[in-house]
């Protein structure tokens, strides 16, 4: 048997999983666009990484033929190479990819580079498993992990030397050693047999998202105990595992439920509507006009593109705004940015002048929305005094229905607007996500355009662009339609 590095640690996660995967893989799960965008993210990161140890030499991957990647690596060692990108081994059965090997004196240091913002535990044992199998092959001195540095702001031209934090983590990974044989030949017993018999838990998404989820998940009902409002996943998983499943189940055994949660699974089984007036009517009764629906979408970047970004911050590239004026006129207005250049003041200065200077300013998740005006306003100090007025002005839509003045079944334990808005107007195709194009969710909007830039075709580009518009738009038109529906409803 031989295992990939990333094999093992699926294998230390979940024996299940790793069987499946090597076993049935078209069992796995399409990959989404946040997933393809990690992918994206690690690429761009390791490549940037080898510029810390310039003049290296390169294994070409070849998926057709690991062995002559394996091969090329033993004669670059041979002719005392001192720096080599993607090094290549097989050993102790374990086919392994160095992201940098560097000669230090009669031996090797391994860089490996991760695009998170520090070490994690899988980390180590990633490393830990490369030094198992390397050692048998090279002489190695020290391991380290080179991760993004999330104080860095860029001032300038890009310093990859603050971009990146480069940790020894050689004590960690050599206490690791001992244990991977027994590991190894557990995971060997395991493929060699049928399937393993293991239940769902914490383990299917500790520390990655399994790719076999739908496979392993498709016994539970929907709604189920794992769509209780705000409640543990351990204790989730402590009801799953006692029998108590379906909403039947938690009514039948009694299990006590804060009032939330007592009404999201008694209006599930009513299958009614709970209307709470005087809540909503107490939060109506706090809305100015003329009423400014807005919505922000931003982008992260793991390597700062521009000036005064850091790595991951989210960066304002586009927003939407209904305006409802009092006679019941709605106007439309909206920013999207320049994917090839900093949008951030540009936005500032249209969103100073779209935004009406009263009446209040509706935002779904408002915290989302403030927090991006404040970091605005410390990109731009001489707007500081302006925008913070904004969030003086903020009503959070959201606010009625977690307070509970309307709850309908099909929320499913979920305020989010992407669960509220169908269950309010089902069928209704103005109003629905799902007839939207390549832009359908926040995280596609996000993934989209921070790597538009990257795009040649233009035409490609600007039907994008449509989309990324369609989809703001829908955001900021949803809330209005909500709240024209709480205006109706309170009478």
């Amino acid at each position: 048997m031989t295992l990939s590095k990333s094999q093992y640690i699926r294998g230390l996660q979940c024996h299940k999983s790793l069987w499946l995967y090597k076993n049935k893989p078209e069992l796995r799960d399409t990959p989404d666009s946040a997933q393809e965008s990690l992918f994206n993210t690690g690429y761009q990161v390791g490549d940037l990484a080898k510029n810390l140890f310039p003049k290296g030499v390169e294994i070409e991957f070849d998926a057709s033929n690991f062995n002559g990647m394996i091969q090329k690596t033993e004669e670059f060692i041979a002719n005392d190479t001192k720096v080599i990108y993607e090094a290549t081994f097989k050993e102790n059965d374990i086919f392994a990819m160095a992201d940098i090997l560097v000669k230090n004196g009669d031996a090797w240091n391994i860089y490996e580079v991760k695009g998170s913002t520090s070490v994690k535990e899988y980390h180590l044992n990633d490393a830990a498993i490369q030094w198992y199998a390397l050692s048998n092959a090279i002489k190695i001195n020290r391991t380290y992990i080179v991760h993004i540095n999330n104080s860095y702001v860029r001032e300038g031209e890009l310093d990859i030397k603050e971009l990146f934090t480069i940790e020894d983590v050689t004590d960690e990974v050599l206490i690791r050693q001992d244990d991977i044989p027994l590991y190894l030949s557990q995971m060997d017993e395991i493929l060699q047999g049928n399937m393993p018999d293991i239940d769902i838990g914490t383990h299917c998404s500790d520390p990655h998202g399994c790719d076999f989820w739908d496979y392993c998940w498709k016994h539970i009902p929907r709604p189920s105990v794992f769509n209780l409002y705000r409640m543990w996943g351990s204790k989730k998983f402590e009801l799953y595992y006692k029998g108590i499943v379906s909403y039947d189940d938690i009514i039948n055994n009694n299990i006590p439920l804060n009032d939330t949660q007592k009404l999201q699974v008694e209006a599930y089984q009513s299958g009614t509507v709970t209307i709470n007036k005087p809540i909503i009517k107490e939060f109506l009764d706090e809305i100015q006009y003329p009423i400014n629906f807005f919505d922000f979408e931003t982008f992260q970047n793991a390597i700062p593109r521009f000036e005064n970004q850091r790595p991951y911050g989210q960066i304002p590239f586009q927003y939407s705004l209904h305006i409802l004026h009092k006679d019941g006129t709605l106007e439309h207005k909206e920013f999207l940015g320049d994917e090839n250049s900093d949008p951030r003041l540009a936005l500032i200065e249209q969103m100073l002048s779209d935004i009406t200077p009263i009446g209040s300013i509706v935002a779904y998740n408002q915290s989302f929305e403030i927090g991006r005006i404040k970091d605005l306003a410390s990109f731009a100090p001489e707007y500081e005094q302006e925008l913070l007025a904004f969030n003086e002005r903020f009503l959070d839509l959201i606010v009625p229905f977690r307070q509970k003045g309307y709850y309908h079944p099909d929320f499913n334990g979920s305020f989010s607007i992407k669960a509220v808005l169908p269950a309010m107007f089902p069928g209704n195709d103005e109003l629905n996500y799902k007839k939207l194009g390549s832009v359908q969710n926040g995280g596609d909007a996000m993934d989209t355009f921070a790597n538009l830039h990257l795009l040649k075709d233009k035409s490609k580009r600007d039907e994008i662009r449509k989309d990324l518009l369609a989809y703001c738009h829908l955001d900021t038109l949803a809330m209005v339609r909500i709240l024209e529906k709480l205006y109706e409803i309170a009478g």
